[in-house]
């Protein structure tokens, strides 16, 4: 009995098939939406996570200026700090490694290429505590970056655009006025927590960056990484009751600093993946609520129409209950195409914008079994009254309906 309803649900829908592909379309888009915005939103939260994993759970990062998050907003704190800051936190039980960061920009030639990239002034820490391997050369020595040396390291993206596929170690480049040798060639991590490529960057001593390229002595920031194992929190209190002690804050007082835990950079960012994520599948979850009542209106034309049919059907011994399964089998169908065609355009949506968004594409498989159960709910919901109405005709009436 229900393999002949669904097939001629099947043989309805095909006799109306631009108004079976109107019916539908709102329960497609409102699965495609959800699967979407859903799997875009883990792929998003997966990144998030790989970049702080790339970067070690054990780090903190020191800053100068108000706590916050994000990358640097460009502004100037009248406080930097200074190697000396470094050096004395490097002296702490808990810290591992530390790395000085300067940073700037500048373009970078290489014969007839150039390309303007980020430069970051570090020391020979800097590959350790970031947790950068190479793909080929060395690191810094702990003589040239004493010296200021005019070696550089180089990341995969400014690789490519200054030689291409070519080998750049023992090469010299011009960073702004400064001819250096690349002596390191950096393997790839691709895109960061915010987007932003982070192979994009020449990596040069931070005396010489400060000296050469800033015209300063100023420490953007301070990477520490800690002793495995520790404790993450009393490590951060440590450092704090340092910084406070060397730019002689006062008891009372607020720090002209901020401590941050990657960790705890990572628990927020994911935090605010998963409730965008939330908001937008609700809105787009809206979209099946509108494809539901849309089929529940084309069912009610559908039995206004096949009237005479259904009175036929009764008056040769048809039963009621035989005549419901039909439209309702029809309606479910309905919906159930939907669902497959959304389920299928969702995950082209998601693939396409992790390719843009440079994500990765993670899909759920429970998220794609809910949302093709949830469009045969749809169906069964709004497809129960129209095939409860056609049920309750009266075979009398409904012959001599024209």
């Amino acid at each position: 009995m229900i393999l002949e309803a669904v097939r001629l649900a099947l043989r309805s829908i095909f006799r109306n098939k631009l108004r079976s592909f109107l019916t539908i379309l709102g329960v497609v888009i409102g699965v495609a939406a959800v699967i979407a915005m859903v799997t875009v939103g883990q792929g998003s939260s997966a990144q998030v996570s790989a970049s702080v994993e790339s970067l070690g759970s054990d780090i903190v990062v020191l800053r100068p200026g108000q706590r916050g998050f994000g990358p640097p907003s460009g502004g100037t704190p009248t406080r930097r700090f200074t190697l000396r800051d470094a050096d004395a936190v490097a002296t702490l039980p808990v810290a591992r490694a530390v790395a000085p960061i300067s940073t700037a920009s500048a373009t970078v030639v290489y014969g007839n290429a150039n390309t303007t990239t980020s430069i970051t002034g570090s020391t020979e820490a800097w590959a350790e505590v970031s947790n950068w391997s190479f793909a080929g050369g060395r690191n810094f020595s702990a003589s040239e970056v004493r010296a200021g040396a005019a070696v550089c390291l180089i990341g995969q993206t400014a690789r490519a655009n200054l030689f291409g596929a070519g080998d750049p170690v023992g090469q010299q480049i011009r960073v702004k006025q400064i001819s250096c040798e690349v002596v390191g060639l950096l393997a790839p991590k691709g895109a960061g927590s915010f987007g932003q490529d982070q192979d994009d960057l020449v990596v040069m001593p931070v005396r010489l960056v400060q000296r050469r390229l800033n015209g300063d002595e100023d420490v953007n920031s301070i990477q520490i990484a800690l002793q495995k194992g520790g404790d993450t929190a009393a490590a951060i209190l440590q450092v704090q009751d340092l910084m406070r002690e060397r730019r002689k804050i006062g008891l009372g007082e607020a720090d002209d600093f901020s401590v941050t835990d990657m960790k705890e950079v990572a628990s927020m960012l994911n935090s605010v993946n998963t409730v965008l994520s939330g908001m937008l599948s609700s809105v787009a979850a809206v979209s099946l609520l509108v494809g539901g009542i849309g089929i529940m209106n084309i069912m009610l034309v559908s039995v206004t129409e096949r009237t005479r049919e259904i009175g036929i059907r009764l008056a040769i011994g048809a039963t009621g209950g035989q005549v419901l399964t039909q439209f309702l089998v029809e309606a479910v169908v309905l919906s159930l195409l939907g669902g497959v065609v959304g389920i299928v355009v969702g995950l082209g949506l998601a693939w396409g914008a992790g390719r843009f968004m440079a994500i990765p594409f993670t899909p759920d498989p429970m998220v794609v079994a809910m949302a093709f159960a949830f469009s045969a709910v749809v169906g069964v919901v709004f497809g129960y009254f129209p095939a409860r109405r056609a049920a309750r005709l009266d075979p009398i009436e409904a012959l001599r309906h024209q």
